[in-house]
């Protein structure tokens, strides 16, 4: 018995495979012309998810992790790739319609199933309608409960994020960050899905109020065997939420394992620059330790470089850094690092 729940754990309920995501942006060409250009904001990235898991993605701002989040959902169409999501491939999930493409019923269908918390809790919310009309719309466009009983969904939504069912007439600047976060995920909760990506929910938060988020998120996911996709740039934060943990750096995952494994065996350079900046509650031990600095920004994605992308702010870098691109490499059970360095 213990053997066929081992196995049953392990089934991939989320695989993605290569998966890019490209934008044709403008670049002047000359003083009268423009010509485009591609920007690579997610470069073949390979990751899976079993039932019931939480996954990090953490890196710096502007390193493909949100582009991630939607591409998955497929609120983007990727460019190249796969997504298999409990083994329906959605990213097949799209057809032609003049020169636009748009979602095919089959992936329609799908929503509610795989849901979003988006990073802004102002922006993500209408500020025309009340929290009532906004937990009342998805329940409305999927046509799932009427009349009382969906009034009674609307109020146990609310408990069950931690508010209280009798300010669902109230409008969204009414609440504070933390609370316009909470209605964020009530409405992501309201269709009842197995999956949700959670993009940077607790970077617009004061710290006290991202403890509260998190807690809520770990709460949730145990009660509702959710299955989470947590988007963060900080990693201190993340390591306590995920079971594992993707690091990523200008659109490729460098580094996947535990959570840790990541935070005691660090390999790629990246990860060990990441959390050399993360603080360390003893003044003394914080002030003897070393810290990785790097130099420099981000490159551009539109011009990436040649060979590592990591290559140009690396202080290990070696001439094979700066000619061959590193494959993601399983250096023990779980464990996989996209470094030449690393043996």
């Amino acid at each position: 018995m213990t053997t066929m729940r081992k196995e049953k754990a392990e089934i991939k309920f989320l695989d993605v495979s290569d998966l890019e995501v490209q934008f044709r942006v403008p670049r002047r060409g000359g003083f009268f012309y423009q010509k485009s250009a591609a920007l690579k904001a997610v470069d073949g990235i390979s990751f899976s998810m079993t039932r019931g898991e939480t996954l990090g993605l953490v890196g710096e701002s502007g390193c493909g992790k949100s582009t991630t989040g939607r591409a998955v959902l497929q609120l983007l169409r990727p460019s190249r790739g796969r997504v298999i999501f409990d083994e329906e491939p959605i990213h097949e999930f799209w057809k032609k319609k003049g020169q636009k493409w748009v979602w095919d019923q089959r992936l329609r269908d799908l929503r509610r199933r795989m849901q979003m918390i988006f990073q802004d809790p102002f922006a993500s919310l209408n500020p025309r309608m009340t929290v009532e009309s906004i937990l009342a719309e998805p329940l409305r466009n999927f046509d799932v409960i009427r009349g009382v009983e969906r009034r009674e969904k609307i109020q146990h939504l609310l408990t069950t994020v931690g508010m209280d069912p009798r300010c669902m007439r109230r409008y969204p600047h009414e609440f504070s960050g933390g609370q316009r976060q909470r209605i964020g995920i009530a409405r992501a909760l309201a269709l009842g899905p197995e999956f949700i990506v959670a993009d940077e929910p607790i970077s617009a938060l004061d710290v006290s109020i991202q403890a509260q988020i998190m807690n809520l998120l770990s709460e949730l996911r145990e009660n509702l065997g959710l299955t989470l996709l947590f988007i963060a740039h900080d990693l201190a934060a993340i390591r306590h939420v995920s079971d594992r943990i993707a690091v990523m750096y200008l659109g490729r995952i460098v580094e996947l394992a535990s959570s840790q494994t990541i935070v005691n065996r660090p390999q790629h350079p990246y990860t060990q620059a990441l959390l050399s900046a993360v603080p360390v509650p003893d003044p003394k031990q914080e002030q003897s330790r070393q810290r990785t600095v790097l130099s420099g920004e981000i490159p551009s994605p539109i011009n990436p470089p040649t060979g590592c992308p990591f290559h140009t702010r690396c202080p290990l870098c070696e001439d094979r850094c700066r000619r061959e691109i590193p494959v993601m490499r399983t250096i023990e059970t779980g464990h996989q690092v996209a470094c030449h360095l690393v043996s």
